[in-house]
């Protein structure tokens, strides 16, 4: 397999390609406690923020879930 002569390209919520074209989810260990809330409009709106990211910004993801960002 030929490496990408670009690499290291960046797509939204997480997600990134090597110079291999492999397709990676960068998922940060507070993303499942934040999406997975019992409280389903605090999980919508961690949802929302995400999925406006390229780089996801963890404090945004929680100001966005506590309702205040």
């Amino acid at each position: 397999m030929r490496p990408d002569p670009d690499p290291g390209k960046e797509d939204r919520c997480g997600w990134l390609k090597d110079r291999y074209g492999l397709s990676w989810q960068l998922v940060p260990t507070v993303l499942p406690e934040l999406l997975g809330d019992k409280d389903s409009a605090r999980a919508q709106r961690a949802m929302q923020a995400m999925l406006q990211m390229r780089k996801l910004d963890i404090a945004a993801l929680r100001r966005a879930h506590q309702g205040s960002g």
